[in-house]
């Protein structure tokens, strides 16, 4: 298992070309250059509890203190926040320092100053606003590629609040150095905004006898489950502006009988669609998928937990996966459903494996858009009601929109009042 380990996470197969295009830049490396064993490294930010974020890094130095100093002005650092450290080892590799702290309570869309264990660089983060309209930016399936860093460079162009990842971040694949490349190519981004992840199979990094799968991932990349009163990373929820946001887990039990199913139905039958009009999930595995790759491995965790996600009357799905864009009309049970959510596969941020350019013909009657091109995507909710998403193709300048389309809330279409005391029963009953 150890030596398939490896050779899996060795083997880089040939990039398949989409339509008419530069080759994918996959080889580019991106080393990793230690710093002073005290320093910040690879910093990137999360959202933790109402008003709160949570400042992550990683110091050589085991001695350095896991605090954040932080203000309104520049080199002024009025505030300050005690966090904790962990760490791990994996077979022959023992990782630096990982520091979690917790900052707040924060003002909404306000630019704060920070820095890290008290020295190196300052920062500067810029947290969500209390209210619409709010942006997020949308990019699964990142790596470490040229075509990653075109995806960045892309979407440090745009305007956006909280940048939303549906799993496989670094394609470390058991070789452990490559989460610390990995931090460092992004931290630009995830230090200046909250970059909310969840895990995908290249994530599980499993060896038998010596390991957790997802040992590595859940020491570098906490996520508010506690705050969300989930007893997993591997899923949790968090509210930012109108909207409520669900994490799920592909890669962990999902059936009637699971902790996360659980989970999931307390939480969804405690959303306040007043308060958070928008209902928005996102998990590795896409279940609306007209693509040959990955073809029915989200069917069980569909049958499992679709008829909760439309008895809530959730209004869109983000997946990943699939090194393709797709979008589908409002769907459940497979098939059109104007009380359904809308599911968007955007699992081409960048990764080394190439694209996915095999589509099952005739097009399904609820596949809207599809393509295999390298991207990401950007939905700004304007109010309670209405909602932008757009789609940017690697290949075009950032403000060109390959695909976009506006979005309704359930919550003023009528469905939520239409559907039956039985079909929303599921999520109350015990």
């Amino acid at each position: 298992m150890l030596l398939l380990c490896v050779l899996l996470s060795i083997s880089l197969p040939a990039v398949r070309t989409d339509y008419v295009r530069p080759q994918p830049r996959k080889n580019l490396q991106f080393p990793w250059n230690p710093k002073h064993p005290s320093l910040p490294q690879q910093v990137h930010l999360s959202l933790a509890g109402e008003n709160h974020m949570r400042i992550s890094w990683v110091t050589d130095g085991k001695s350095a203190p896991s605090i954040v100093e932080y203000g309104t002005s520049p080199g002024e650092y009025t505030l300050s926040s005690q966090g904790e450290a962990t760490s791990y080892n994996y077979l022959f590799y023992s990782s630096g320092k990982i520091h979690h702290t917790v900052i707040g309570p924060l003002e909404h869309d306000t630019v704060y100053f920070y820095r890290c264990g008290g020295q190196g660089p300052e920062f500067q983060l810029k947290t969500p606003p209390g209210q619409f309209p709010v942006t997020f930016a949308v990019a699964g399936d990142l790596g470490q590629t040229g075509w990653t860093k075109s995806t960045l460079d892309h979407i440090d162009k745009c305007i956006y609040d909280v940048h939303l990842l549906p799993g496989d971040l670094s394609y470390a694949d058991c070789l452990q150095h490559r989460w610390d490349t990995f931090g460092e190519l992004v931290q630009p981004l995830a230090s200046a905004r909250p970059w909310m992840v969840t895990q995908g199979n290249h994530e599980k990094e499993k060896i038998p006898f010596f390991t957790d799968a997802f040992a590595s991932y859940n020491a570098r990349w906490k996520m508010p489950f506690e705050e969300s009163e989930s007893a997993s990373n591997l899923y949790y929820s968090f509210e930012v502006a109108g909207v409520h946001v669900v994490m799920l887990g592909s890669y962990t039990d999902y059936d009637e009988l699971s902790d996360q199913y659980s989970w999931l139905k307390a939480d969804l039958s405690k959303v306040d669609r007043k308060k958070t009009p928008w209902l928005v999930v996102l998990f590795h595995v896409p279940w609306y998928n007209s693509n040959y790759a990955h073809q029915g491995e989200g069917d069980g965790m569909m049958a499992a937990m679709e008829p909760l996600l439309y008895a809530a009357g959730v209004d869109l799905v983000l997946t990943g996966h699939v090194h393709a864009y797709e979008r589908s009309k409002r769907v459940n049970k497979g098939k059109s459903d104007p009380c359904g959510a809308v599911h968007i596969t955007i699992g081409d941020g960048g990764n080394r494996e190439g694209l996915a350019q095999k589509y099952v013909h005739p097009t399904p009657e609820w596949s809207v858009f599809r393509e295999a091109s390298f991207g990401h995507g950007e939905l700004k909710i304007v109010n309670s009601t209405h909602a932008f998403w757009s789609w940017h193709r690697n290949d075009d300048d950032e403000p060109v929109r390959s695909d976009q389309v506006w979005l309704n809330s359930l919550i003023g279409s009528g469905c939520l009042e239409e559907k039956t005391y039985e079909s929303r029963k599921i999520l109350f009953s015990p």
